[in-house]
């Protein structure tokens, strides 16, 4: 699914918005997605902190927790290039494949997990920079969450 012109205008402008707390945001929407879906704490058994108190600790604790707030980071970053290369199908298709089946093959990561995250990304968008916003980077996420589909 390609994006109008007009469509990648806008999903850039409110990314680059967005983007500029890349550890902050990154990292409220990995607390957020543990303790909405707290099965998804389950994928990162390497996080020794995240597993000793995911399940009585608050959202901000989570968000405090260093490994949060750097695999928070990386995972925006990653969604960075993505965006950058939204206007590029190819480009953006070279970034997402090993992305993805490093989440399916290695982690086993169920694919409709991307889709939590993608809508919890898109209620902290709303949440930062107006209702709107939710609406103008969706079309991106779509085709993310599409493409990593794909690669499953």
């Amino acid at each position: 699914m390609a994006l109008a012109a007009d469509d990648i205008q806008k999903a850039k402008s409110v990314w680059e918005k967005f983007y500029v707390n890349a550890e902050d945001n990154g990292a409220i929407v990995l607390s957020r997605m543990f303790k909405e879906h707290p099965h998804t704490v389950s994928y990162f058994t390497n996080f020794k902190e995240l597993q000793s108190i995911a399940g009585t600790a608050s959202a901000a604790k989570l968000e405090g927790l260093s490994e949060v707030r750097t695999h928070g980071k990386k995972v925006l970053s990653a969604l960075n290039d993505m965006v950058q290369q939204v206007d590029n199908m190819d480009a953006l298709k070279a970034i997402i494949e090993p992305l993805g089946k490093k989440h399916a093959v290695e982690l086993k990561v169920d694919v409709k997990e991307f889709e939590i995250l993608c809508g919890i990304l898109l209620d902290l968008m709303a949440e930062k920079c107006g209702e709107d916003t939710k609406t103008d980077f969706k079309k991106v996420t779509d085709v993310v969450c599409e493409q990593i589909k794909s690669t499953y």
